[in-house]
């Protein structure tokens, strides 16, 4: 092998090739104004009082049924978290894979799964929400009351989870619990002093 030959085999193999460097797959950021920023503040809301009264409610009480036909306590959550999933789908935001959610629907009873899929459902659809651009929000939207809009769908999303909502502080009041934030707002007012 000729000195100029093993100069350029030495140098290729000591001295990386350069290349354009591939831009990473940007994360899509919060947005600071806008429809999407005020969705997203509606959806933490929510997303902090379901949380927070599923823990608050025991295990044993996750397969407590109101009334017949009525989903259990632990349905009314896997509800909503399926939602979600369905919700960040029609927003063009795949399931995560390994995500069955019959599977999931299956595990009403379990209350660290429930709390689990809750929480993962919620992340899940934040991002599918920070994935839709501000120039999306007009476009058509068929639901199963019609067609609207992005931005009319985070409309009936926010009344489904109000409505959900309102179920589950339901069940909770039946069972004897109150909403954490109640009890806190109870709290501090028996701290005020009377006048």
């Amino acid at each position: 092998m000729s000195r100029f030959a093993c100069l350029v085999w030495l140098l290729s193999v000591l001295v990386p090739v350069v290349r354009p460097q591939e831009k990473p797959a940007s994360a899509p950021t919060t947005p600071t104004s806008g429809p999407r920023l005020e969705f997203l503040d509606e959806v933490s809301f929510y997303e902090q009082r379901f949380v927070r009264l599923a823990d608050a409610i025991p295990a044993d009480k996750y397969s407590y049924r109101p009334a017949e036909g009525v989903r259990t306590v632990g349905e009314v959550y896997l509800h909503v978290a399926t939602s979600n999933y369905n919700f960040a789908k029609t927003l063009g935001t795949p399931l995560p894979p390994g995500i069955d959610l019959k599977a999931l629907a299956a595990s009403a009873g379990d209350k660290a799964k429930v709390l689990q899929a809750l929480k993962d459902s919620f992340a899940h659809f934040r991002n599918a929400v920070l994935a839709v651009k501000d120039s999306e929000l007009d476009n058509p939207e068929k639901t199963p009351r019609g067609q609207t809009t992005v931005r009319g769908l985070f409309l009936l999303i926010c009344g489904h989870y109000g409505e959900q909502l309102g179920q589950a502080i339901a069940n909770a009041r039946q069972m004897g619990i109150v909403p954490p934030w109640t009890e806190e707002r109870l709290r501090q007012e028996g701290d005020k002093p009377k006048s």
